[in-house]
């Protein structure tokens, strides 16, 4: 559900922005600014795609694990696909994706909050799901046990 608000927020975002340039500078010359900022970022993703291509085969040529060129690749395919997408918000998060010094800032977030949920995953893998059930210690001497009341864990 969250991930649908912001979904909304952006969509919302994008068409207030559309429509204050628009106002601003008139709605053909809005129409080819992103005509020409769509042909501008698909050519820069186009460019940084081959780049990191050319990054991952001499990483597999030198028998290196290709690790950030993976995320690389990620990222400018998120990028062309933000590019695609018409407004003015998403081409600049697209070039934000783009620019290799904060491509690699992203990537490593992303790598350190998939390590974390890897852990976490593992952790509830090996020692279970971390559900706890309340209840009492019964001395089996103490005579019969009589029960009450009988829950259903979920």
């Amino acid at each position: 559900m969250p991930l649908l608000a912001l979904l909304l927020l952006g969509f919302f975002a994008e068409v207030a922005v559309m429509v204050a340039v628009g106002n601003a500078i008139g709605g053909l010359w809005m129409i080819a600014l992103l005509l020409v900022g769509t042909l501008v970022g698909l050519s820069l993703v186009r460019r940084q795609g081959a780049q990191t291509l050319a990054a991952f085969r001499e990483s597999v040529f030198q028998r290196q694990q290709p690790h950030q060129e993976m995320a690389d690749g990620v990222l400018i395919a998120a990028a062309g696909a933000l590019i695609m997408v018409p407004g003015f918000i998403s081409d600049v998060v697209a070039l934000f994706l783009l620019f290799p010094p904060t491509r690699k800032l992203v990537s490593r977030r992303v790598a350190r909050k998939a390590e974390a949920a890897a852990l976490k995953f593992e952790h509830q893998r090996r020692f279970g799901a971390g559900q706890v059930v309340e209840g009492e210690v019964l001395d089996v001497d103490a005579g019969p046990v009589v029960i009450t009341e009988r829950r259903e864990l979920t």
